[in-house]
């Protein structure tokens, strides 16, 4: 029997007991926050997607481009990040990180065609990059292993609920003051979550693994890596496709006004924000053994494939909704998975790995799924987003047990 196996079955002793319970949750809650602030971010210019490119004569394939900027820089910041936060700790890496997409989503305000907007978004993208990264780190540096399954749902759930929220900040004000002041408005709530970081931020790096990351050692041709870049980037593309694409089906298929989106496109993310529990909550109860989540989280996906088959909105915003939890359930097992194959001192790497490998997912499939938008052709674009999961998981399935195991993982564990 491997060493984490002896590990995961010994019963906890009174005193790691009476430690657990003084184990504080508000690190997580603070990554929580801020994930929430770089998916409202983020996920501003989706909501007023149909205005906007009324507004500047922009074409969906134009759109994508746009989108794929964004993704590009994410896909680059957060490895790049993950280093940083692995190097600097959390507490300072944050605090640049945040401040840096704060000023650049202020700056859509201003951005008027593909190049402002380009670039904009991809300043955002490159200092959003952090987030992910940072909410792994600071999940492991403060939680017992027996938590962390709830504590990454709790730090990476932020996103999701953002990605909800979203439609009830940004509609009134883009109704009020144009699509302009809701950028501005939202690129400020970095700003406070910043002044709230001060205060919960000391002594969250003092639990770092003692022993630094050396990119020299990492396993960078291990076939587990790529096993994990399949599942993360190509299991979740259907994320993407649904976060970016769900106003513009809605608003061309159905003709839902701007007013209308802003009121109904919390559904499908909501989705999200539950499949984070769900998910966090059975790999705590079944621990990493458990190996049919996965295929699980794959048979939910497939019905998006017929989305557009569906004769409503009401309908088709039940198939999002069911299509998000399933999905994230990629990004969930995924990542959790990871956490017990590689060592500890890469935790934010491999973090940004997996976010950067989703990101660059969207970045290439983006401007294709605009096209196909101008195009009409709707029942290709979730077509591709369910073959994208297959192959993902596949490829999981195929990598995850070849390799020598890295720190005595056991073989599959999702």
């Amino acid at each position: 029997m491997s060493v984490y196996h002896r590990e995961l079955l010994r019963p906890s002793s009174p005193q790691s007991t009476a430690e657990n319970r003084q184990v504080s949750w508000i690190p997580a809650i603070s990554m929580m926050l801020v994930s929430f602030i770089s998916y409202v971010d983020r996920n501003t210019l989706a909501i007023l997607a149909p205005t906007i490119l009324h507004d500047t004569h922009l074409s969906a394939e134009q759109y994508g481009l746009i989108i794929s900027c964004f993704s590009i820089t994410y896909m680059i910041g957060n490895p790049l990040w993950g280093i940083l936060l692995d190097r600097w700790g959390v507490r300072r890496g944050m605090n640049i990180a945040v401040g840096i997409w704060s000023v650049a989503a202020a700056a859509h305000a201003w951005a008027s065609g593909v190049f402002s907007f380009g670039l904009a978004r991809g300043v955002l993208g490159a200092g959003e990059g952090a987030t992910f990264p940072g909410g792994l780190r600071t999940v492991t540096q403060t939680l017992p292993p027996e938590r962390r399954g709830r504590g990454l749902a709790l730090a990476y759930s932020g996103g999701s609920l953002g990605a909800i929220i979203t439609p009830f900040i940004v509609t009134p004000i883009a109704l009020h003051f144009g699509w302009h002041g809701a950028f501005f408005v939202t690129g400020c709530l970095g700003f406070l979550w910043l002044i709230f970081w001060q205060f919960v931020s000391k002594g969250v790096d003092h639990q770092a693994p003692q022993k630094k990351a050396n990119l020299a050692s990492f396993p960078w041709r291990h076939p587990a890596l790529f096993a994990y870049i399949a599942a993360y980037a190509l299991g979740a593309m259907p994320l993407g496709v649904i976060l970016y694409n769900s106003s513009l089906y809605l608003h061309s298929k159905f003709g839902w006004d701007q007013a209308h989106l802003g009121k109904v496109l919390w559904i499908p993310p909501l989705g999200w924000e539950i499949s984070y529990f769900v998910w966090g909550y059975l790999l705590d109860r079944f621990g990493p053994r458990h190996k049919g989540l996965l295929i699980a989280s794959l048979i939910i996906t497939l019905p998006l494939a017929f989305t557009d088959s569906l004769p409503s909105g009401e309908w088709v915003l039940a198939a999002f909704f069911v299509a998000m939890f399933a999905v994230a359930g990629f990004v969930v097992l995924s990542v959790n998975w990871a956490t017990r194959v590689f060592p500890a001192e890469h935790i934010g790497l491999i973090s940004g790995i997996g976010a950067g490998s989703w990101s660059a997912m969207v970045a290439i499939s983006s401007p294709g799924i605009g096209r196909l938008f101008d195009h009409a052709d709707y029942q290709s674009a979730f077509r591709i987003a369910v073959v994208c999961s297959i192959a993902g998981y596949l490829l999981w399935r195929f990598l995850c047990d070849r390799g020598t195991p890295l720190v005595n993982a056991p073989k599959t564990t999702a």
